[in-house]
């Protein structure tokens, strides 16, 4: 009798919990606009913590070399103390390269943007005499649209950078309210990278437990396998691509100023960090660039277009190969689609978590696919 209370019990607990679920979900979807407003009122306050973990995981690698470093070479068998002063150098590092990046590469980037906006109005001149004198060596040629291009849309341009000019001090005090923020939720990450790093074992310990509670006994060895190989397509595909970016861009850097190219540093920061897209990236990155360089000499712009071609190259057939390897298993078919849909669902962000997401999944699912055919004892190449 009491298995059978027991029993009717445990049904009306599920029943009640299935029934608030429903409840909830179809709430959500009935009042659509106010869900997404709360979920992305929920990310923006997890987002520092969100932020923390990723610093954690991308550091995790670095600070594990730096480990075996104080532990090989300089013989520190101390686990807590090592494991401290290898967080503590990591950290120095970091914010020694932060701060390298603020006093000297930030200023430069800030007065080549400030002599690009000046340049606009000029060439506005330069190209209009140019056209007019063009119009008068050949006075048969049709230069309607080009006179209404430039009576038209260049003098729209124009008044809109100087109508940004005027909005400057609005713009400043918004961009330093958006700049304290940003600094505070950074300093909170940063806050949270720590913790995660220095008690790194606790919380993996804490997870093995969660799923050992959760989920039944034999689906454990071949869940923790799938844990450890997704986390080795990220770790593989997001350090991996970013030692690779930097190459590029340092690269870059050094054949324009050899080239004598302006906007170095401006140009060289732009395609280094739009390198993290692959495929799409060395292209979005040489658009700017272009552009920037167009205005001043067509001839460096052909010659900065050849420049990006022989990187874009290099990358695709030496660096990136060596650098990453097959991180993600994916046929490009696959990548370009992840960019594709990560693109539009968060933007530049989507495109670059995009592949190792992708590439996590058909992990799985090819995993799935085996272990069914397996079933089925049939060949995996029929």
């Amino acid at each position: 009798m009491d298995k059978e209370k027991k029993f009717y019990k445990t049904i009306c607990i599920y029943a009640v919990c299935s029934i608030v679920i429903a409840t909830i979900f179809i709430k959500a979807i009935l009042a659509w606009d106010e869900t997404v407003g709360t979920l992305k009122g929920i990310f923006h306050i997890l987002l520092p913590f969100f932020t923390g973990a990723l610093i954690a995981y991308i550091l995790n690698p670095f600070l594990a070399r730096v480990d075996q470093f104080l532990l090989k070479i300089c013989k520190l068998k101390r686990t807590k103390a090592r494991h401290f002063l290898a967080i503590l150098l990591v950290y120095l590092i970091v914010f020694g390269v932060i701060t390298i990046t603020l006093l000297y590469i930030l200023p430069q980037i800030a007065q080549s943007l400030y002599d690009v906006v000046l340049i606009v109005p000029n060439m506005y001149d330069q190209v209009f005499d140019f056209f007019d004198t063009f119009q008068e060596q050949y006075p048969t040629l049709n230069f309607e649209y080009i006179d209404i291009l430039l009576t038209s849309m260049i003098p729209n341009i124009i008044t809109y950078i100087n109508d940004l000019a005027a909005n400057l001090i609005p713009l400043i005090y918004g961009a330093s309210v958006s700049l304290i923020r940003w600094i505070f939720n950074l300093i909170i990450a940063i806050i949270v990278s720590i913790y995660v790093m220095s008690d790194k074992k606790s919380l993996i310990r804490n997870l093995k437990r969660l799923l050992n509670a959760f989920l039944p006994t034999k689906l454990l060895p071949e869940t923790f396998e799938i844990l450890k190989e997704c986390n080795k397509i990220f770790s593989g595909f997001i350090i991996g691509k970013s030692i690779d970016s930097l190459i590029i861009g340092i690269l870059c850097f050094i054949l324009m100023n050899i080239l004598n190219l302006p906007y170095a540093l401006l140009i060289s920061v732009i395609v280094g960090i739009t390198n993290m897209i692959p495929y799409f990236g060395p292209f979005i990155g040489a658009v700017p660039g272009t552009l920037i360089l167009l205005l001043i000499d067509p001839i460096k712009a052909l010659i900065f277009l050849i420049l990006i071609v022989i990187l874009q190259q290099f990358d695709g057939l030496v660096l990136g190969p060596k650098i990453l390897g097959d991180s993600t298993g994916l046929k490009p078919l696959w990548i370009i689609f992840a960019i594709t849909i990560g693109g539009s669902l968060a933007g530049i962000a989507g495109m670059f978590f995009g592949v190792p997401i992708v590439a996590s999944l058909s992990f799985i699912m090819n995993r799935y696919i085996d272990k069914c055919l397996a079933k089925k004892q049939l060949n995996q190449q029929d």
